[in-house]
């Protein structure tokens, strides 16, 4: 499924604490700080907010040809100009938009952290304000309501089939210039560039998600330039991104129970079933009435699907998610087509496939794929199939896969890595392999299974965990754990 960043259920959900960002412009730079960059205010349409200011860096599109063609990368940086320390921060994704973490993560962060960092985000190559790549228009190639996810019939998975093919086939003819150059690898080259731009000796960082894979690509990359680096929701650095879809689907239908023991504890609220499996029958069957006859002629069982997966990644959304079900099963389907009308405005995300087709091998024999599905649907029956068609174009994607860094080939310094224990986007199991290559980590799990542990699941005693390291430089003497945040 989708690698969506660790903060975008943070987003406009979580309130912000701590000390505000100053409203004017950062002072020129001096010979002490990032003289090669002019900060200013940021892009028209960017989700920057008010406190935030952005400015460009160029870097090499291909890293062999350093002196050739270069591209853009849109900063943006929140906090004093002259800090001690400079976090760099990366949301996720991959594709992710970075310059409205800036703001989000200083004001977040305690105050005494805060004063001594400046917090520096950054669109990555390929995404949003920096040079970015296109599909072109896909809109055409998405209906509403989509077929099931679960073909049931050969007519049904070749439809799906034909758009996977039309998205690459328009990725290239959009971007083919760039796609090769759009590789985790050249990111963290990227941000080594940032580092020197800030005239830093290390480079001190907070990655989510996917930006996990980044900060841990970066520390192997360039040891000795390697700070404090925080590694939230960890990726898994030993498979690939084909086969860790397949890792996510138990979790995330093992999250999905969770979610229906959680609605059959508020039965009173909602009215889908006393237990779990009471609730997971009420979903099928409005799963099946949605298919037979889709609310507003636009939402069927696709639709209720990835409202359904796009709340795995955080019990905050759990009660917005089964009031529009217990709206719709009321007769009142406004809640639930405006929730499906918000995610189908996603489409199809270039960046995203550009980053998870290119930097690793793919299956390239379509019977591969719908085989390893159909073995995987059993056991998780809601998201086997969703998953398999959100990363299908990169079945047929016309860009050559870079041979991956190997996270963890070089000694790096101490890292620190959260986890939640039942995170569905990000498994366990991941974290833990992170913790063994890296040498000299630390893992701390929490309960729980929110994606995006550290500022924002208003969890203390991870927040300690991260604070207190990003203050001292110090892991905790061991593994440790901690108890999950209150439910919703």
């Amino acid at each position: 499924m989708r690698r969506s960043a660790a903060l975008a259920a943070a987003l406009g959900l979580v309130a912000l604490a701590g000390p505000q960002a100053a409203d004017a412009a950062p002072a020129a730079a001096t010979a002490s700080g990032p003289a090669a960059l002019h900060w200013s205010t940021c892009p028209a349409g960017s989700d920057a907010p008010r406190g935030t200011y952005c400015a460009t860096l160029k870097v090499p599109l291909d890293y062999s040809r350093a002196n050739g063609r270069q591209i853009k990368l849109t900063l943006s940086m929140a906090g004093d100009l002259n800090a001690p320390r400079t976090l760099v921060v990366n949301p996720g994704g991959p594709g992710e938009p970075g310059i409205g973490t800036a703001k989000l993560v200083w004001s977040s962060l305690p105050q005494d952290v805060a004063a001594q960092y400046n917090v520096v985000s950054f669109d990555p190559r390929g995404v949003g304000a920096s040079t970015p790549v296109s599909c072109g228009d896909t809109t055409k190639l998405l209906k509403h309501p989509a077929a099931p996810y679960t073909p049931t019939t050969d007519a049904q998975e070749q439809a799906r089939l034909t758009v996977a093919r039309k998205v690459a086939d328009q990725c290239r003819a959009n971007s083919e210039d760039l796609l090769p150059y759009i590789t985790t690898e050249n990111a963290a080259r990227d941000m080594d560039r940032i580092r020197t731009a800030f005239h830093r000796d290390r480079l001190d960082y907070l990655g989510y998600s996917y930006g996990t894979r980044l900060g841990a690509t970066y520390a192997t990359l360039f040891p000795s330039h390697t700070g404090r680096m925080i590694l939230d929701s960890v990726v898994d650095p030993t498979v690939t991104t084909y086969a860790s879809q397949y890792e996510q689907d138990p979790a995330l239908q093992h999250r999905a129970g969770q979610f229906f023991a959680w609605v059959a504890k508020k039965d009173g609220t909602y009215h889908l079933g006393t237990s779990a499996s009471k609730v997971s029958a009420v979903w099928d069957a409005v799963r099946q009435k949605l298919d037979a006859h889709p609310a507003g002629g636009r939402a069927g069982s696709a639709e209720i699907d990835d409202l359904l997966a796009s709340a795995m990644y955080t019990d905050l959304d759990w009660g917005n998610v089964a009031q529009a079900v217990s709206d719709y099963r009321r007769g009142d389907a406004s809640t639930l087509l405006g929730a499906t009308d918000q995610l189908a405005l996603g489409g199809v995300d270039p960046a995203q496939l550009a980053y998870n087709c290119v930097d690793d091998a793919w299956p390239r024999d379509w019977a591969r794929w719908h085989r390893d599905t159909a073995a995987a649907a059993p056991k998780s029956p809601l998201f086997a199939w969703l998953n398999t068609w959100y990363s299908a174009p990169c079945a047929f994607w016309k860009a050559p896969t870079a041979p991956p860094v190997k996270i963890g080939s070089a000694k790096v310094p101490p890292i620190l890595l959260l986890q939640a224990k039942d995170d569905p986007a990000t498994p366990v199991e991941g974290a833990r392999r992170m913790h063994r290559v890296l040498a000299g980590s630390r893992l701390v799990v929490a309960g729980g299974g929110n994606h995006g542990q550290y500022l924002f699941d208003g969890n203390t005693c991870m927040d300690q965990h991260g604070s207190r390291y990003l203050l001292t430089g110090r892991l905790p003497a061991d593994n440790s754990k901690c108890p999950a945040a209150p439910a919703p």
